[in-house]
């Protein structure tokens, strides 16, 4: 079948214009009919890309499903998916239905929710499909805009300040990547990324304000991109905006920025810094291992001392996020796995973890750790499925979360030994703060008044989150369901990236 993936990246935005204009807001019956058509296009979308992956060959390390038409002044529609892209667009396809299931209590401005949750999730999917650098600039910068009315709108009392410092941050992160992507265009005279992979951008060290810049003009373009990819993931330091967005978001914006939006920086990493400037990224490659290893240490010793359920689990995302890029810049087999490993599996346990944040939130109305305790003698439900997330976001053995950490300090490992020291460090504090929230939340007597009449989860909650759990465990128990996929497309990526070092006299030498 033609143009799949035109299909599941526009499905979303039509849903989202047919509710706009078709469908009236305000009345309850209206509300519901919108959360309904929301949960149906979501969930067709979903359907519909299940034939994507059914169709997807992972031997063939090019792209597939591609579509490539004539578009404005020269510039191409250019759609495909490759080894790498094909999970992301999986992931969010998956999420989706889920997030918008677990909007059932929203009752403001419900029909407008529903709009900016289908525009975002057809602009993310167009970043992971996009194979033209206007278009996947395009698709990457107006995923801002839901986002931002999601959390201006739908958010928290500091939620004004917090959507503003979401966008700023992001976007002026942005702005270097475009002046880097029409720099490329002046270069290679195409926006074509296919034709951009086979480029070589000129990598010969010259001087720059007094200082010889090592890799050249590659180390330029890296860098720029870096701006945009490390604020989106977000890196230590540059990961500030990320707790005020999470904590202000509602829970089905958290749940969306965790699992899918953080992962763009990731995949910005593989499809860009790596393979169109190799010589730029191994120049910059120990700087950002060590940046990574610091994230994980510093911002799991910050998540130690958060009061707030949102923030704790926010910063614990900064730090898995540092073993991704740890990763990445691993450049080997089991690094970059990892790292793709670990992004999907941390788009189903930290989108886990915020709905169970949630499922509580809806019945106190508050986040601060020190309003709940004993909950396991009114919730055993949520107890039990609170306890399993917990331990995956912990790396516990069977779970997805072990998997891609594990693969990421093996590809470290060998790169560079000390980083992958201070790293591991960062699994003992992980246990630390995840079991201090379960254990301050779940466990000791029920002493609260106001806890002593809360309920436990319904079906609809129990059946958000079965899903989850499947996928969590059946990644753990069975990695080659992702491995196979990535494998031979991570391996492509990893020659030509080593192909394209330059030889040194002593390499030569050994020649």
């Amino acid at each position: 079948m033609e143009n799949l993936l035109s299909i599941i990246t526009f499905i979303p935005l039509v849903a989202a214009a047919i509710l706009a204009l078709v469908q009236r807001g305000g009345s309850e019956a209206a509300d519901r009919n919108a959360k309904w058509f929301a949960l149906t296009a979501t969930t067709v979308t979903f359907l519909i890309s299940l034939f994507v992956l059914s169709g997807f060959d992972p031997k063939d390390t090019g792209f597939q499903f591609v579509e490539d038409r004539e578009w404005i002044m020269g510039f191409k529609y250019k759609l495909g998916v490759d080894g790498i892209s094909i999970l992301f667009v999986m992931l969010t396809t998956f999420l989706m239905p889920i997030t918008i299931a677990s909007c059932w209590g929203v009752e403001k401005r419900v029909k407008e929710y529903m709009i900016a949750f289908l525009v975002l999730e057809g602009l993310m999917i167009g970043v992971f499909v996009a194979l033209d650098l206007v278009l996947f600039y395009l698709f990457f910068e107006a995923g801002l805009i839901p986002m931002f009315l999601i959390i201006g709108i739908w958010g928290g009392k500091d939620r004004i300040y917090a959507a503003f410092k979401f966008f700023l941050y992001t976007f002026l992160g942005s702005v270097l990547m475009l002046v880097a992507m029409i720099t490329m265009y002046m270069q290679a005279g195409t926006t074509d990324m296919v034709q951009l992979l086979q480029f070589n951008f000129a990598s010969e060290t010259f001087p720059l304000f007094g200082l010889q810049v090592v890799g050249g003009l590659q180390t330029i373009l890296f860098l720029a991109f870096f701006a945009s990819f490390a604020v989106k993931m977000p890196m230590w330091p540059v990961h500030t905006w990320l707790p005020d967005a999470h904590v202000q978001a509602p829970t089905a914006g958290s749940v969306v920025l965790a699992a899918v939006l953080l992962k763009m920086g990731g995949y910005g990493f593989l499809r860009f810094s790596l393979p169109m400037f190799p010589v730029g990224a191994e120049t910059m490659s120990s700087f950002v291992l060590w940046l990574s290893a610091i994230a994980i240490v510093y911002t799991s010793l910050v998540a130690l001392a958060q009061q707030d359920m949102k923030k704790l689990i926010a910063y614990s995302s900064v730090a898995h996020m540092g073993y991704v890029t740890m990763g990445i810049f691993a450049v080997n087999q089991q690094g970059i796995d990892g790292a793709i490993f670990q992004m999907l599996s941390h788009g189903f346990i930290s989108g886990a973890l915020f709905l169970c944040v949630g499922v509580i939130y809806d019945r106190m109305h508050t986040r601060e750790i020190d309003a709940y305790g004993g909950l396991v003698n009114r919730m055993p439900a949520y107890a039990l499925i609170f306890m399993f997330f917990t331990m995956a976001n912990v790396g516990l053995p069977g779970t997805s979360g072990f998997v891609g950490e594990f693969l990421t300090l093996m590809g470290t490992f060998q790169k560079n030994t000390w980083v992958a020291a201070v790293a591991t460090t960062g699994v003992i504090f992980s246990a630390a703060y995840a079991l201090w929230l379960y254990r301050r939340v779940v466990f000791g007597d029920l002493i609260k008044e106001s806890l002593k009449t809360i309920t436990d989860m319904t079906t609809r909650e129990k059946a958000i989150f079965a899903p989850l759990v499947v996928m969590t465990l059946l990644l753990g128990v069975y990695p080659n369901l992702v491995t196979d996929i990535i494998g031979p497309s991570v391996e492509a990526l990893i020659h030509d990236y080593n192909a394209s070092q330059p030889v040194t006299e002593l390499a030569a030498a050994a020649h």
